[in-house]
Protein backbone atom coordinates (compact mmCIF):
# COMPACT_ATOMS: atom_id res chain seq x y z
CA UNK A 1 0.00 0.00 0.00
CA UNK A 2 1.12 3.23 -0.79
CA UNK A 3 0.89 6.86 1.09
CA UNK A 4 -0.55 9.15 -0.58
CA UNK A 5 1.39 13.40 -0.55
CA UNK A 6 -0.97 15.67 1.78
CA UNK A 7 0.68 18.41 2.27
CA UNK A 8 4.30 20.17 2.49
CA UNK A 9 4.30 21.42 5.94
CA UNK A 10 6.73 24.90 6.32
CA UNK A 11 7.74 26.45 9.55
CA UNK A 12 7.14 29.82 10.23
CA UNK A 13 7.60 32.47 12.30
CA UNK A 14 4.25 34.86 11.18
CA UNK A 15 2.45 31.66 9.78
CA UNK A 16 -0.52 34.84 8.41
CA UNK A 17 2.06 36.73 6.56
CA UNK A 18 4.28 33.67 4.86
CA UNK A 19 0.56 32.18 3.83
CA UNK A 20 -0.35 35.12 1.87
CA UNK A 21 2.93 35.59 0.59
CA UNK A 22 2.34 32.09 -0.95
CA UNK A 23 -1.13 32.38 -1.63
CA UNK A 24 0.06 35.73 -3.64
CA UNK A 25 2.82 33.52 -5.47
CA UNK A 26 0.93 30.48 -6.27
CA UNK A 27 -2.55 32.04 -7.12
CA UNK A 28 -4.12 30.11 -4.10
CA UNK A 29 -6.03 31.15 -0.92
CA UNK A 30 -6.31 29.98 2.53
CA UNK A 31 -8.24 26.80 3.44
CA UNK A 32 -7.77 26.27 6.66
CA UNK A 33 -6.57 28.19 9.31
CA UNK A 34 -6.62 28.18 13.36
CA UNK A 35 -3.70 29.22 15.90
CA UNK A 36 -1.70 26.08 15.12
CA UNK A 37 -2.13 26.07 11.23
CA UNK A 38 -3.03 28.09 8.16
CA UNK A 39 -3.27 25.44 5.38
CA UNK A 40 -3.24 26.99 1.53
CA UNK A 41 -4.40 25.41 -1.68
CA UNK A 42 -6.17 25.84 -4.91
CA UNK A 43 -9.07 24.81 -3.43
CA UNK A 44 -9.83 22.89 -0.12
CA UNK A 45 -10.11 19.56 -2.42
CA UNK A 46 -6.82 20.03 -4.38
CA UNK A 47 -3.84 18.37 -2.75
CA UNK A 48 -0.98 18.71 -1.91
CA UNK A 49 -1.10 22.50 0.07
CA UNK A 50 1.22 24.36 2.08
CA UNK A 51 0.77 24.14 5.87
CA UNK A 52 2.39 26.88 7.64
CA UNK A 53 2.90 26.12 11.41
CA UNK A 54 4.42 28.35 13.91
CA UNK A 55 7.91 27.98 15.58
CA UNK A 56 9.85 30.25 17.74
CA UNK A 57 13.21 30.09 15.86
CA UNK A 58 14.22 31.94 12.73
CA UNK A 59 15.38 29.95 9.87
CA UNK A 60 19.43 29.17 10.01
CA UNK A 61 20.65 27.38 7.28
CA UNK A 62 19.88 26.50 3.37
CA UNK A 63 16.68 24.33 3.08
CA UNK A 64 17.13 20.25 1.95
CA UNK A 65 13.83 21.02 0.73
CA UNK A 66 12.84 23.33 -1.89
CA UNK A 67 9.79 24.60 -4.49
CA UNK A 68 10.39 24.67 -7.80
CA UNK A 69 8.23 26.93 -10.00
CA UNK A 70 7.52 26.69 -13.84
CA UNK A 71 6.12 29.56 -15.17
CA UNK A 72 5.04 30.89 -18.59
CA UNK A 73 7.68 33.52 -18.65
CA UNK A 74 10.43 33.53 -16.32
CA UNK A 75 11.39 37.32 -16.20
CA UNK A 76 8.42 38.38 -15.53
CA UNK A 77 7.66 36.32 -12.93
CA UNK A 78 10.89 36.59 -11.11
CA UNK A 79 10.27 40.21 -11.11
CA UNK A 80 6.19 39.93 -9.59
CA UNK A 81 7.36 37.50 -7.33
CA UNK A 82 10.34 40.16 -5.80
CA UNK A 83 7.89 42.74 -6.11
CA UNK A 84 5.65 40.68 -3.76
CA UNK A 85 8.71 40.58 -1.21
CA UNK A 86 10.57 37.75 -1.97
CA UNK A 87 14.18 38.76 -2.32
CA UNK A 88 17.29 36.85 -4.73
CA UNK A 89 19.80 34.35 -2.89
CA UNK A 90 22.94 33.28 -4.21
CA UNK A 91 23.15 29.89 -2.85
CA UNK A 92 26.26 28.68 -5.15
CA UNK A 93 24.07 28.15 -8.13
CA UNK A 94 26.75 29.78 -10.41
CA UNK A 95 26.28 31.74 -13.76
CA UNK A 96 25.16 29.54 -16.00
CA UNK A 97 22.23 27.76 -14.55
CA UNK A 98 18.63 28.21 -15.98
CA UNK A 99 17.01 29.02 -12.99
CA UNK A 100 16.72 31.82 -10.61
CA UNK A 101 16.80 31.60 -6.46
CA UNK A 102 14.74 33.66 -4.66
CA UNK A 103 13.78 33.44 -1.12
CA UNK A 104 10.50 33.74 0.79
CA UNK A 105 9.69 37.01 3.60
CA UNK A 106 11.11 34.28 6.14
CA UNK A 107 14.28 32.98 4.18
CA UNK A 108 12.80 29.84 2.68
CA UNK A 109 14.85 29.32 -1.01
CA UNK A 110 12.97 28.22 -3.72
CA UNK A 111 13.63 28.27 -7.68
CA UNK A 112 11.88 29.75 -10.49
CA UNK A 113 12.66 27.64 -13.63
CA UNK A 114 12.25 28.30 -17.48
CA UNK A 115 9.11 27.30 -18.63
CA UNK A 116 8.52 23.29 -18.14
CA UNK A 117 5.22 21.59 -19.53
CA UNK A 118 6.55 17.66 -18.09
CA UNK A 119 8.62 16.26 -15.29
CA UNK A 120 10.70 14.87 -18.28
CA UNK A 121 11.33 19.00 -19.47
Amino acid sequence: MASSWYTLVVDAHDMPSLARFWCAVLDWKVVHEDGDEVTIGANAQALPGLCFVCVPERKAVKNRLHIDLSPDDQAAEVERILALGATRVDVGQGGDVTWVVLADPEGNEFCVLRPKKTLRD
